[in-house]
């Protein structure tokens, strides 16, 4: 995956279009996203007209969560994280559960936040 510098209305737009609306996305943030979306490839629209996220979309909200779920964890140990994040940052060796409850950042996982944080400063 390029490193595609999403804003943050991109970002709100994807989640959108994951959720779903009664609307059917007619919201003005699609809207405005959606040529943009679906050129990266992380939306697509069907026949009918509807959106929906590509598995490189779900890949990036996902990561985009794990990236948050990190912020948090480094601010606030015992942060309320969903369990899918905390798996996977587990299975990566960025967090440990900690004896008085919650997760600590491991040393990988702050060297990981850093990355992120120099990359966001950076570009």
């Amino acid at each position: 995956m390029k490193n595609e510098k999403l804003t943050t209305d991109e970002y709100d737009a994807l989640e959108l279009i994951r959720r779903g609306t009664k609307q059917d996305l007619a919201t003005a943030c699609v809207g405005r996203n959606t040529k943009r979306l679906c050129g990266i490839k992380l939306a697509s629209k069907g026949r009918d007209g509807r959106l929906t996220l590509t598995e490189k979309g779900l890949e990036l909200l996902f990561l985009r969560r794990c990236v948050t779920g990190l912020r948090a964890l480094a601010l606030d140990p015992t942060v309320h994280v969903d369990e899918d994040v905390l798996r996977f940052l587990s299975r990566k060796s960025h967090v440990m559960p900690i004896e008085t409850g919650g997760y600590a950042l491991t040393d990988k996982g702050r060297e990981s936040l850093a990355d992120i944080e120099q990359q966001n400063t950076r570009g």
